[in-house]
């Protein structure tokens, strides 16, 4: 578990300076007052400042490698992950794969890697106030993907505009639906809809 001291000269001001140090938030740590401030006599003389022993013991990097690793061994897949948080974001990174165990994590339009994201954001949320958000990419997919919707956006918006007829796109989760609706907002002459329920739900490109 990663600890640090610090000494300032309030208790809350220690603790403050140990969050921001280990990027890590109230719910998350364990506090250790070592010495209590004491203005000393006259303001000034034998004056102490607080020392605290900051420890974190509910860390969403440490739930996240044991999920992973668990989950991997179990699926018989060989790979190495990248954890980081920045903030209320944690980015999962998934590398030194081949591409057999690559697509069986990624799956079918990334609907594995998705499931699995969803699964590790629960793990990383339970019994957590304050919601750390969880991405999960293997060797760039999110991004290759991201560029694939965004010319069939492009296509099928040149398409519904020429035939003038709606073109329907096949099913899609919110987050890829979302990247074809900002790839052709400001599309003049086009307008996107989403029409169906989950995991049906799909993006409508029209004419206007």
């Amino acid at each position: 578990m990663k600890s640090v001291v610090k000494v300032s000269k309030t208790v809350e001001d220690a603790i403050n300076e140990a969050l921001k140090e280990l990027d890590a938030e109230r719910e998350d740590i364990s506090t250790e007052i070592i010495e209590e401030p004491n203005k000393g006599f006259l303001g000034f003389i034998g004056a102490r400042d607080a020392k605290v022993k900051v420890t974190v013991v509910n860390d969403p990097i440490n739930i996240a490698e044991k999920f992973i690793d668990s989950l991997l061994n179990g699926m018989s897949v060989k790979a190495e992950s990248t954890i980081t948080r920045k903030g209320s974001t944690l980015n999962v990174y998934i590398d030194n794969i081949n591409s057999t165990d690559m697509g069986i994590t990624i799956g079918r339009r990334g609907n594995t890697l998705d499931a699995i994201q969803y699964l590790l954001s629960l793990a990383v949320n339970r019994n957590r106030q304050n919601y750390i958000k969880v991405l999960i990419d293997v060797k760039g997919y999110r991004k290759r993907r991201e560029e694939t919707l965004v010319r069939l956006a492009q296509k099928m918006g040149q398409k519904a505009k020429y035939n003038n007829r709606p073109v329907k796109l096949e099913p899609m989760n919110p987050y890829e639906r979302r990247i074809i609706h900002s790839a052709l907002q400001n599309v003049d002459g086009i307008v996107t809809h989403s029409e169906g329920e989950d995991p049906y739900r799909r993006v409508v490109i029209e004419s206007k």
